[in-house]
């Protein structure tokens, strides 16, 4: 899906806010000798001026002067003399020129009071504009706009005016009011220009501070004016000493390039090697903010205690990427943040060192978070790898052991175990940028989660029915490499909207359907509202938007089949309407919740098959996903061709499983019964086998399956 303009400048936007935080906080000398505001007392000693400062007008009386400007200042206005001639040349021939004459001389009488355009003479009409100043022949005097006019409302004038029929005639011929135009009008460049020497003629220079003059005495409130002076000051003295300052300035603009490449780098690397990442908006906002605040922990850490950086907790940054997107991703951006860290501390090349190996060993000791347990692991195997990192950096820098200061291992120690806080990051990250976590995911698989839990109790098939889908979709998951703990969750609570209405669905129903006596129209409200009644439900148990998106998308924009044709069958000459035959929608937008919908209806399927064999399998999971494919109910899908067939071959291999044949057990020889109770018990036999294929084939509520 091809980027919007917006998202791509508001992710410009993070980069550049990320970049000038991290500047900011570099060590690097402050822009300003003083610390001062506008309104508290100056804490120096008296400030004598070292040389003549102008005294500016302060904030207020430039807005005063602004002020001002605006309410009184009056616009130039040009007066072309050639209009009125242009407007008689395109007065329509005739052939009696009196006639001409006559209305050109009413024309003139007008155009010599003055024609403006109509926005200006609204302007007029609502006092805006008493008056203009007219510039003619580089001559400019003041104007009433008093008796000025419109075109149109000079073409009125005229309508209403002329008495002579003859005349008037002739002036309804002239079409006046595609000729009129106006003769005075705005000259914008003249009045920019002189809008700028009014202002500059308000906001003039009010005096000097000489040379050895106060500025400032200490204690004294600073006013407006003074917080002005001070800005003048510290203005004059930094150009003055600018020769100096070259230095500091060149160095703080290569800070600049050196983290804008770094941070453009790491939105490259989202661009082109984890679209999936980089499509996020979100997922852009905290990776950022990741690598800012850990770099303002690092920066804060080595100014307060010496070598402080290496105290910092830096593994958490890889952790906390890999728990929410993959292992590359997490290397990469810790390298980031590491090069970026490396200019506080120094020594550049042990920072990044000790930083690489334990990120590595970081991210290949986690796997994939989901258990507390592996956090602590993981803070171990860290402070082995900073261990022995650090060693192996001094013995190749000093040839021994004697560089190896216990003040750095226990720093790097430290870290390790500060490591084991991503833990609780972590649940902060999700309620700030709304993502799920794998740890997330495997306690709301846990079955005595409270929903789950009353779902067994009060639609014990709806919940069987749940598992079975979660297991199937799982191994499809799997097999494309989608988000198994992802599909695994939401598949136990896609249902969950049927606890408001069991009876209603076949799979919780014991002999006795409910839809018999109502109307298709009214079930088909009933089985589909159960996507709403389970969003309700998500939302007031705080289920993440991640599973929410299968409870709404797992019939997608389809349809309640069964009572759809039923209604059409008992109405065959009626234009039946499908909407109220329809589910919410909307259809899935991932490859978890497609494959959760095509598990969902092959699990519900399959259980109405007589015939377990590969072949009926392989057709029942065929028809349906082909089925599914051909409605469009996966056009808004990430899901590719390859993966719809890895897809099936999943399903048919558990389906197999599932529905497998088993070895008949050997029974005792019995006294052979008689033919005619061979024939009565094949025929009982038959009966309910018939009975349950037709219970299956017509059972209300399983029709969207």
């Amino acid at each position: 899906m091809k980027e919007s303009k917006s998202d791509t400048i508001k992710k410009i936007l993070i980069a550049i806010a990320a970049a000038i935080v991290i500047v900011y906080f570099y060590p690097h000398p402050e822009a300003n000798r003083f610390n001062y505001e506008e309104g508290r007392p100056w804490n120096y000693t008296k400030l004598i001026a070292p040389f003549d400062i102008p005294i500016h007008a302060d904030s207020a009386a430039l807005q005063a002067a602004r002020d001002t400007l605006e309410a009184h200042f009056v616009p130039i206005f040009e007066l072309n003399q050639l209009t009125i001639d242009t407007v008689l040349q395109r007065l329509p021939a005739t052939t009696n020129a009196h006639l001409r004459q006559r209305l050109g001389a009413e024309l003139r009488k007008i155009y010599a009071t003055g024609v403006v355009e109509r926005a200006v003479k609204e302007d007029i009409d609502n006092g805006k504009l008493p008056k203009v100043r007219i510039l003619d022949k580089n001559v400019l005097s003041e104007s009433s706009t008093s008796a000025f006019s419109s075109p149109r409302e000079a073409y009125l004038y005229l309508d209403s005016t002329i008495t002579d029929s003859t005349l008037h005639h002739y002036f309804e011929q002239a079409n006046l009011q595609t000729i009129l135009v106006p003769n005075y009008t705005k000259n914008e460049e003249e009045s920019r220009r002189r809008y700028e020497y009014d202002y500059l003629t308000l906001t003039a220079d009010r005096g000097i501070i000489l040379q050895g003059q106060t500025i400032i005495d200490k204690g004294t409130i600073i006013t407006s004016q003074d917080f002005t002076n001070l800005r003048t000051y510290e203005t004059m003295l930094s150009q003055l000493h600018s020769n100096e300052h070259q230095n500091r300035i060149l160095r703080i603009l290569g800070q600049g390039l050196y983290v804008a490449l770094l941070l453009t780098s790491m939105m490259l690397y989202f661009k082109f090697f984890v679209p999936a990442i980089y499509g996020g908006l979100r997922n852009i906002l905290f990776l950022y903010c990741l690598v800012t605040l850990f770099f303002l922990v690092g920066v804060g850490l080595n100014h307060f205690v010496a070598q402080g950086i290496y105290i910092a907790p830096m593994m958490i940054v890889p952790i906390l990427v890999m728990v929410f997107f993959d292992g590359r991703t997490a290397i990469f951006v810790s390298a980031i943040l590491s090069l970026i860290c490396a200019g506080v501390t120094a020594f550049a090349l042990e920072f990044l060192f000790l930083q690489f190996c334990a990120t590595t060993a970081a991210v290949y000791s986690l796997g994939e978070l989901s258990r507390r347990s592996q956090l602590l692991r993981t803070a171990f195997v860290v402070a082995l790898s900073y261990l022995a990192a650090y060693v192996a950096l001094e013995l190749l820098m000093n040839g021994s052991f004697e560089g190896i200061t216990m003040r750095i291992a226990v720093f790097l120690l430290v870290n390790a175990a500060l490591t084991s806080m991503a833990y609780i990051l972590m649940f902060a990250v999700e309620r700030l940028f709304g993502f799920v976590s794998v740890v997330t995911l495997v306690e709301l698989a846990d079955i005595n989660n409270p929903i789950l839990s009353r779902l067994s109790n009060e639609c014990p098939g709806t919940f069987q029915h749940s598992i079975a889908v979660s297991n199937l979709a799982s191994d499809a998951a799997a097999k494309v490499g989608a988000n198994v703990q992802l599909v695994r969750a939401g598949a136990l609570y896609h249902d969950i909207g049927k606890l408001s209405n069991p009876a209603f669905f076949t799979e919780n129903q014991h002999g006795v359907n409910p839809h018999d006596a109502l109307p298709p129209e009214r079930s088909a409200t009933i089985v589909t509202s159960h996507v709403t009644e389970g969003l309700n439900m998500a939302e007031k148990a705080g289920l993440p938007e991640e599973i929410r998106a299968f409870i709404r998308e797992h019939h997608g924009a389809g349809m309640a089949k069964y009572f759809y044709i039923t209604y059409c069958n008992r109405h065959p000459d009626q234009q039946v309407d499908k909407a109220p035959f329809s589910y919410p929608g909307p259809n899935p937008h991932s490859r978890e919740t497609s494959i959760m919908m095509m598990a969902d209806c092959v699990e519900a399927a399959s259980r109405s098959l007589s015939d377990h064999t590969r072949e009926a399998i392989e057709g029942l999971v065929n028809k349906i996903i082909d089925g599914q494919i051909a409605e469009g109910l996966h056009n808004d899908s990430t899901l590719e061709f390859r993966d719809i067939k890895r897809i099936k071959e999943a399903f048919i291999k558990r389906l197999m499983t599932i529905y497998h044949s088993r070895i008949a057990y050997p029974t005792a020889r019995q006294p052979q019964p008689s033919a005619d109770a061979n024939t009565a018990a094949n025929s009982a036999a038959d009966s309910a086998a018939n009975s349950a294929a037709g219970t299956a084939a017509d059972a209300p509520g399983q029709d969207a399956k």
